[in-house]
């Protein structure tokens, strides 16, 4: 087989409409396209979405860049270096805290971050701590407890 073998099969093939050369072909004078208009012109079509000048329902519509979390969980975040101040071996709870003045709001439940340095050992009860605060407290003598998470108010 050779490529001047590959040709379609006969029949299967129609030819083009020949438009716009005279009444007598068929297709004369307007090309079947009607009278003027934007749409009988030469590369008379708009591009997709286009809405004759209006806003495009592409443009009206808000951009989805990130979906925002329904049930979002929120925290009261302390960073270690915070409880530094405390005495040693002292049960450091959401409440313990607000009441020695170290956190001022309850945001909910209590989460311990690990930014700064801790040297006394303190037992510390909260709803979540992040890797490195929990290395840190530990390697401090103290204890990391996971409560339940308490509801905000």
């Amino acid at each position: 087989m050779r490529l001047n073998d590959a040709v379609p099969k006969a029949g299967s093939k129609k030819r083009p409409r020949r438009l716009g050369r005279g009444v007598s072909a068929g297709q004369g004078a307007s090309a079947g396209k009607g009278m003027r208009g934007q749409k009988a012109r030469s590369g008379g079509s708009t591009r997709p979405g286009f809405e004759g000048g209006q806003q495009p329902l592409y443009k009206r519509i808000p951009k989805l860049k990130h979906f925002t979390v329904i049930n979002r969980r929120e925290y009261t975040t302390i960073n270690v270096s915070k409880l530094a101040s405390l005495p040693a071996n002292t049960e450091v709870t959401l409440d313990s805290l607000i009441a020695a003045g170290i956190v001022t709001t309850n945001d909910g439940p209590l989460k311990i971050l690990g930014d700064g340095e801790l040297s006394v050992p303190l037992n510390i009860k909260a709803a979540a701590f992040t890797a490195g605060a929990r290395s840190k407290i530990e390697a401090a003598g103290g204890t990391c407890e996971i409560i339940e998470k308490k509801a905000k108010g």
